[in-house]
């Protein structure tokens, strides 16, 4: 069961938090403060953190900054009553994944820390095998046959998405969410565009194809 952190100093919002998660699958750890965050994720190990900003004794930015020079690269949601544009740079900067302004919805918050779970996930397999075509996240490059091709990084983690579990129907929202991100301005139709280069670049592949599920989405086969 993926477990999540949560560091906030409002106790009422901080138990409401593990409360919703607790109900959605997850398992929940709460600490009041940077410092306390860090001394957990010594102590053990955790799939995602979600920080508040205001926080006494450390900071959310002072914390995620120092989880990342440490090397951390566990998947930060940051929470805060700040909503300037200022702000949200900042947290960014420090190294967070995603941002949320308070009040918060806490449906909206677990769509958005799924889709930072499966972020994560993709990231950290780094690579997938379908037949004898290989996909390597380091370098976006899909090779078969003896032959390596370097994909733009939007369609590799598209295809990557897939031929991760193949047969499997994703919508194209959820593709939107997991490969361009909750907050991407662009709309569905963009999925589509990258489906077609896809098809067009793995037209002769012998291990898998990209199968159309009209009016839901897409799924890769095995061949």
């Amino acid at each position: 069961m993926l477990k999540i952190l949560i560091a906030e100093d409002d106790r009422e919002l901080r138990r409401l938090f593990a409360h919703v998660l607790i109900k959605n699958g997850y398992t929940a750890k709460e600490v009041g403060n940077g410092k306390e965050a860090l001394d957990a994720i010594d102590a053990e190990y955790f799939d995602l953190i979600i920080s508040d900003i205001m926080m006494p004794v450390m900071d959310g930015y002072e914390f995620v900054r120092l989880l990342r020079e440490a090397g951390n690269t566990t998947p930060v949601l940051m929470i805060t009553a700040k909503d300037a544009f200022d702000d949200m740079r900042k947290g960014f900067i420090s190294g967070t994944d995603d941002y949320m302004v308070k009040p918060i919805n806490v449906n909206e918050m677990v769509l958005r820390v799924g889709a930072l779970l499966r972020r994560a996930q993709m990231i950290n397999d780094r690579k997938q095998t379908i037949g004898g075509t290989v996909l390597e996240c380091d370098t976006f490059t899909v090779s078969c046959d003896g032959e390596s091709m370097v994909l733009p990084q939007k369609e590799f983690m598209l295809l990557y998405k897939m031929a991760s579990f193949p047969g499997r129907i994703f919508t194209r929202q959820q593709l939107m969410d997991d490969v361009w991100g909750y907050d991407t301005d662009s709309d569905t139709h963009t999925v589509d565009v990258h489906i077609g280069r896809l098809r067009d670049r793995f037209k002769n592949n012998k291990d898998f194809k990209i199968v159309t599920m009209r009016g839901v989405g897409y799924k890769v086969v095995k061949i």
